[in-house]
């Protein structure tokens, strides 16, 4: 069955929540309610990767994530039960996660821009995130352009799968993400989530993030706050088409709506509680 991943974004401009949750304990207590309402797993981040957002330090990020994922990790009363990843790209990031109790590193440059990255997830064990984005988040919605995007997307990340399990890292810890919004239409969403069986050729786990993102406005004509109905739309889709996790903001919403079309699909119990590989 269909795993949540629950988002915890640690920043002050990330394009849906930036600001609610840069305080630590706000954090972890928003990440403990994302557990309660069905989330399997956590992805704490420290930069925002929104179209345009401005590159932070390492040590910045490590200010705004450490303590998150340190106490939801840790041994006190607000460390939760289920697996934290770090949404980063920085090894010095992922090191102090990692060392906190993460047990997994989103990384939205598929291992392509810190050249330490790969061999510290290899000598940790840790999973692997591998996404597909076209460019920077400062440039990846300039005129974005593709042949076909879901024949590149594939071509992309099989190589990535290839170069990370060449520096040590075990395919089996490695999912895939196409990175819907990140350097694509529109219409290049819409492809990838059409024909993502196709990408099910990789043999890894898909993940996929549709949630709030700009092309359900584009669609809708809704703001950030407004697009609940075309996240869920999306994602339970997305789950018919071949995803695996769903990376996802509005947690309680997406998992009642998960749990019904498993149901019916005959994949689920269609009993409360959470979802579960």
């Amino acid at each position: 069955m269909t795993q949540l991943m629950g988002i915890v974004n640690v920043t002050p401009d990330s394009f849906s929540d930036g600001g609610r949750f840069l305080d630590p304990e706000g954090a972890i207590e928003h990440a403990r309610e994302l557990v309660a309402e069905g989330a399997d797993l956590l992805d704490v981040g420290g930069e925002s990767t929104r179209p345009g957002a401005r590159a932070v330090s390492a040590a910045e990020e490590i200010e705004r994530v450490g303590p998150v994922v340190e106490g939801l990790c840790g041994p006190g009363a607000g460390a939760v039960d289920v697996p934290v990843s770090i949404d980063t790209a920085k090894a010095a990031v992922a090191e102090v996660a990692l060392d906190a109790g993460a047990e997994m590193v989103n990384d939205v440059t598929a291992l392509r821009s810190d050249p330490e990255l790969a061999a510290l997830c290899a000598e940790r064990g840790c999973g692997v995130v591998l996404m597909h984005m076209k460019g920077t988040p400062r440039t990846m919605q300039e005129a974005p352009e593709y042949g076909d995007v879901v024949d590149e997307v594939r071509a992309f990340l099989a190589e990535r799968i290839e170069f990370a399990t060449a520096r040590g890292i075990a395919e089996g810890r490695i999912w895939v993400d196409p990175g819907i919004g990140f350097g694509k239409t529109v219409d290049h969403n819409l492809e990838l989530l059409r024909r993502l069986s196709e990408l099910r050729e990789l043999g890894r786990p898909i993940v996929v993030g549709t949630s709030r993102k700009s092309f359900i406005g584009k669609l809708t004509g809704r703001e950030v706050g407004e697009r609940l109905g075309g996240t869920i739309a999306s994602n339970v889709l997305a789950l018919h088409t071949g995803a695996d996790v769903l990376r996802v903001h509005d947690v309680a919403q997406v998992e009642q709506a998960v749990r019904v079309a498993e149901a019916i699909r005959g994949r689920g119990s269609g009993q409360p509680g959470r979802a579960s590989t």
